[in-house]
């Protein structure tokens, strides 16, 4: 398989941050209306975050910064895409979500379900620590965490008898397991699911599959090799998809693929998000509209695309 390898650019020096928010206050409600223009998905989405970041913004424990992302930069890039996908798919079936566990995911899609689900218990599975601990105390401020456990764990961890959940949900956390890792993952989370309930997930994807090496790690969980680089995620392609997921569950019951209308955006925007301490994240859903699009099927892709899925266990 092809391999891709990134560095990370050099950073630069920040302006006044007091005036980057202030003008992302201002300008982002602007750049907001002109993604419902361009058909953004997960804007609805976002209106639940920012609701939920004007409760916390007197709440002991989080700092302004936190509340204010939350109101105005809660996502960035393809997570508009997953978040909102995904949600969709949650609220289009009736159910009754009392089991649920999520392994990786984004904080954000986690908390938003436990608070959404008032009859639900989350378990909250992370191998990265420092990432659980501030997802703890996100928790804790908005008053979620008392029906959650939290587990500083792999999913190759998973103690949980075969069956337990009614939901199990993972947003952009397999392909990051490497060497087949994420199929016997895939598998463990299949298992800890009952029938009738569904599993929501989303991976990177393209029409050629390649493999990511970073020269940092991220997340410090794997060894880097004999150059620095650490293998960073795998993009998938249509028949990767199903070798490593469909073989296991069969067909998802929904997919859909979103990405890049020109190759190359994705890596030039991360590029800039990280070497760019001011990037106007608030203006991220009209990027994400302009740049990115909905397409049929993997192999339609120009570039690097998300697919979203829903597999419901019978």
């Amino acid at each position: 398989m092809k391999k891709v390898y990134f560095r990370r650019p050099e950073r630069r020096k920040s302006r006044d941050r007091g005036f980057l928010r202030l003008q992302g206050a201002v300008l982002g409600p602007y750049y907001w209306r002109v993604a419902h223009l361009l058909d953004t998905p997960g804007l609805s989405f976002h209106r639940k975050c920012a609701a939920l970041g004007v409760r916390l913004m007197a709440a002991p424990g989080i700092r302004f910064r936190e509340a204010y992302d939350l109101i105005f930069r809660p996502m960035d890039s393809v997570r508009y895409f997953e978040f909102g996908t995904l949600w969709e798919y949650l609220q289009s079936n009736t159910r009754n979500v009392t089991r649920y566990l999520d392994v990786s995911s984004p904080r954000l899609f986690p908390m938003m379900l436990i608070n959404e689900f008032h009859g639900a218990t989350g378990e909250i599975l992370n191998p990265d620590g420092k990432d659980l601990d501030a997802t703890v105390r996100l928790m804790d401020a908005a008053g979620l965490s008392g029906r959650c456990r939290f587990h500083r764990k792999t999913v190759d961890e998973i103690d949980f008898p075969p069956g337990t959940f009614d939901l199990v949900t993972s947003i952009s956390a397999l392909e990051h397991i490497p060497d087949g890792g994420d199929r016997r993952a895939f598998e463990r989370l299949w298992l800890s699911l009952r029938p009738g309930g569904s599993l929501l997930m989303s991976v990177p994807c393209a029409r050629e599959p390649f493999e990511e090496y970073m020269d940092f790690n991220e997340y410090g969980l794997l060894a880097p090799d004999g150059e620095g680089f650490v293998f960073g995620s795998t993009c998938y392609d249509a028949q990767m998809l199903r070798e490593r997921f469909f073989a296991v569950a069969g067909e998802p019951a929904r997919i859909s693929v979103y990405g890049e209308r020109t190759a190359g955006s994705f890596f030039r925007n991360r590029s800039e998000k990280i070497g760019n301490p001011d990037y106007p994240f608030w203006r991220e859903p009209y990027m994400v509209g302009r740049e990115y699009r909905r397409f049929g099927a993997i192999e339609e892709l120009p570039g690097i695309g998300i697919a979203a899925m829903e597999f419901m266990k019978t």
